[in-house]
């Protein structure tokens, strides 16, 4: 059986590999803010403290206030720092502006910045990325402290310093390539670290699932072996105490049961003597009743009725025994279907109150068992005769070749929708079902035994014209086909 694709152990292994690729991704996100903010954060007070050192120690030997080769020299010294090879250094004063490389535009320079650096004694950066290319721009007025003044004063010489950072970005770009490294790496181990886990967690489930599907097919001494203490350990040894306790109540059930059906058994056996030696007497007390008062014959007549009835109940519970112990069995024969049929009516004398719908002698043969046969078509027409209303109607057909329909049909009210599913249990009694309630409650239980015994099948239904309709179908088995399993285990269903 293929497994679903939302099967425990997919979910298992979705599951890790979700919570390690949050943990790694969150791990790596952390780790990679701090490393970034490292790395940057060391480059630029690295930079801004030599700028700082290099315009403190250059601006106090340029004439003040300078002329634009003065601004051109100072940024060229102080571009000559301990990364000449990077800084590119813009000197201004007022609307005079100078770079250390002639001709250089100094496009990283915003007018926000200019403004900052114009309002503050402090020294401003800020990170800009052009083009790909992340730079580090740092700003810083020149404050004099001259013997004149008693303070020190912005002097309105102002000093930009643009470096590249591409180096500390290759840092970074390392530092992300790394993490996505050990993000796959952590995600291979957790999926592996799953398979594991599932491994262990599944085994004792797809023990429990074995176990519940043999119990399922009647092994109800399956037990599980339970290791361990932790809760799939409590989960075997519930299931075991469980399998203990319906093993113990089927066994209970079952030897009710067996009990139940051999006294069944026992008790219609013994009554079949005293009843034989009652229908004896009743039939000589039927025969000189003419002869009796009109009490007397009256009450002669009632326990004939009676004793009759009580006859057919006990005959009907022998045949209920002996499918109930499986011991029903078929004595298949090839005969003619219609020509069963016809005998089964004639031999109640029905010819005349069910018309027939049949097919040619000889045109519908099949191998039967001609007593059950007999049994469910007289069982069918009884009841439509006592429980309906005329006109009653036996239809025989054959059902390509292979199987023959019985219809059962009367002209009464039909049965109510409540009841259908019921017309086939033991003792079923409804007060909506039928007008009266003859009979022994046995006889279409029986009927639907001995159809499932031949392998086929009877269900009940209300015309559509009014009346209800009892179809069984029947297989017409071939010489040497295998015959249907029996048992009480196995039930028709209408």
């Amino acid at each position: 059986m293929p497994r679903p694709l939302g099967g425990l152990r997919v979910r298992l292994v979705v599951a890790f590999a979700v919570v390690a690729a949050a943990a790694t991704l969150t791990t790596g996100a952390l780790t990679f803010r701090e490393a970034r903010t490292g790395v940057l954060q060391q480059s630029q007070d690295t930079v801004i403290e030599d700028f700082r050192e290099r315009v403190d120690a250059l601006a106090p030997n340029y004439p003040f206030p300078p002329a634009r080769p003065d601004l051109a020299s100072l940024a060229a010294d102080v571009a000559r720092g301990g990364r000449a090879d990077n800084w590119r250094v813009l000197a201004a004063y007022r609307e005079l502006s100078a770079t250390s490389s002639p001709g250089d535009a100094f496009e990283e320079l915003s007018p926000a910045m200019r403004a900052a650096v114009g309002s503050r004694p402090a020294t401003v950066f800020q990170r800009v990325s052009r083009d790909g290319r992340s730079s580090l721009v740092v700003g810083m007025p020149v404050i004099y402290a001259a013997p004149r003044h008693a303070a020190r004063e912005r002097s309105g010489l102002e000093l930009y310093l643009t470096v590249s950072q591409q180096e500390e970005q290759g840092y970074v770009e390392a530092l992300v390539s790394a993490i996505e490294r050990a993000t796959v790496v952590a995600l291979a181990l957790a999926v592996v670290l799953a398979l594991l886990a599932a491994r262990g967690v599944l085994r004792p489930v797809r023990e429990l699932r074995r176990a519940t599907r043999s119990i399922a097919q009647g092994r109800l001494d399956t037990r599980l072996a339970v290791r361990g203490s932790d809760e799939l350990a409590d989960l075997s040894h519930s299931f075991n105490e469980t399998a203990a306790a319906l093993e113990e109540s089927v066994a209970e059930l079952r030897r009710m049961e067996a009990g139940a059906r051999r006294f069944a058994a026992d008790v219609s056996h013994e009554l079949r003597t005293p009843l034989a030696a009652m229908s004896a007497v009743t039939d000589v007390l039927d025969e000189d009743a003419v002869r009796l008062d009109d009490d007397t014959a009256m009450a002669v007549r009632l326990i004939s009725e009676e004793t009759t009835k009580l006859t057919g109940l006990v005959n009907d519970l022998m045949e209920i025994s002996r499918f109930d112990a499986g011991a029903a069995d078929l004595h298949l024969d090839e005969i003619d279907l219609a020509e069963s049929v016809r005998r089964t009516l004639s031999a109640r004398g029905w010819q005349e109150a069910v018309g027939t719908e049949l097919p040619e002698p000889g045109a519908l043969r099949g191998r039967v068992d001609p007593r059950r046969l007999d049994v469910i078509v007289a069982n069918l027409v009884a009841n439509a005769l006592r429980h309906g209303g005329p006109p009653v109607r036996v239809r025989l057909r054959g059902e390509g070749g292979r199987s023959a329909v019985i219809e059962v049909r009367d002209g009464g009210e039909g049965i109510d929708g409540t009841v259908l599913p019921h017309v086939f249990d033991r003792f079923y009694k409804s007060d909506n079902a039928r007008s009266r309630s003859e009979g022994s409650g046995l006889g279409l239980a029986i009927t639907a035994e001995n159809a499932r015994l031949h392998g086929g099948t009877v269900r009940a239904a209300n015309h559509p014209d009014g009346g209800a309709v009892f179809t069984v179908v029947l297989p017409l088995r071939q010489d040497g086909a295998p015959r249907p399993a029996t048992g009480p285990e196995k039930q028709i269903r209408p």
